[in-house]
């Protein structure tokens, strides 16, 4: 039994050497600019929301950028943009792309760049060739949220005075938010049995919160994932606050 041990030891010790070194690798590759082709990044994480630095990958490896910003439209920049506009690097980013089911409120997604690389997408991306057509009605509540982003630009302002407003009073209470800088902000509970039990503890005070459980994040640090609305009023927020607070005291989340 020992020597079975020390042999399993001894191969997770080898795998992680190597895979160490194969991250070194391809380090000093991109650092040579050696084979760099592209650089996809999310514009900000949404379990943690950790916002990308675009600028620093685009200036550090001159690389093709491509974004998916899925979480960032309509919420970050000075015109809801994203999270390009946000860090002043639109026209450096080759591709963008993204989702309608978030701020645009609907179903469906897109992808958005040069003529010539989309008309390459839709003729050699395998998950493109099978599509179909997104439905008019789609179409047309997407084109209309966009409208809506641009010309009203106080529901922007809305949402991160709420935003700011939910991670402030969320810290003051005792519960750990995370690295959040978005209207997406993470209460770390725990446990993956913790997080249920807050989810259906929450639901009975009337207040609904994704429960966020590994592997989508690392064991012990599972999450509520709260996110905000430009219409939430203050009486939604304090009465959520409310709840999150008895329940966290309840469970011994916070003291």
């Amino acid at each position: 039994m020992a020597r079975y041990a020390l042999e399993e030891a001894g191969r997770a010790r080898a795998e992680v050497e190597a895979r160490t070194r194969a991250l070194t690798e391809a380090e000093e590759r991109l650092e040579a600019h050696d084979e760099v082709e592209k650089r996809a990044r999310e514009g900000y994480a949404a379990l943690e929301s950790r916002r990308a630095t675009l600028r620093e990958l685009k200036d550090r490896y001159e690389a093709r950028l491509l974004v998916d910003d899925a979480h960032g439209l309509g919420v970050f920049g000075d015109h809801g943009r994203g999270t390009p506009e946000h860090y002043g690097v639109e026209n450096r980013v080759d591709l963008v792309m993204g989702t309608f089911s978030k701020s645009l409120a609907t179903v469906g997604g897109f992808i958005a760049g040069r003529a010539d690389v989309i008309d390459f997408i839709r003729h050699e991306a395998r998950s493109a060739i099978f599509s179909a057509a997104a439905p008019p009605p789609t179409v047309a509540a997407a084109m209309k949220a966009l409208e809506i982003v641009e010309r009203e630009p106080e529901r922007r302002k809305n949402l991160w005075e709420n935003t700011r407003f939910m991670k402030r009073e969320l810290e003051a209470l005792g519960f750990d938010t995370g690295l959040s800088e978005s209207p997406v902000i993470p209460v770390v509970v725990g446990e993956d049995l913790e997080a249920f039990a807050m989810t259906l503890k929450l639901q009975e005070r009337g207040v609904f919160a994704n429960p966020v459980i590994s592997p989508a994040v690392p064991k012990g640090r599972s999450m509520m994932r709260t996110s905000y609305m430009a219409t939430h009023t203050m009486e939604h927020l304090e009465r959520a606050l409310s709840a999150f607070a008895t329940v966290g005291r309840e469970m011994g989340i916070i003291s």
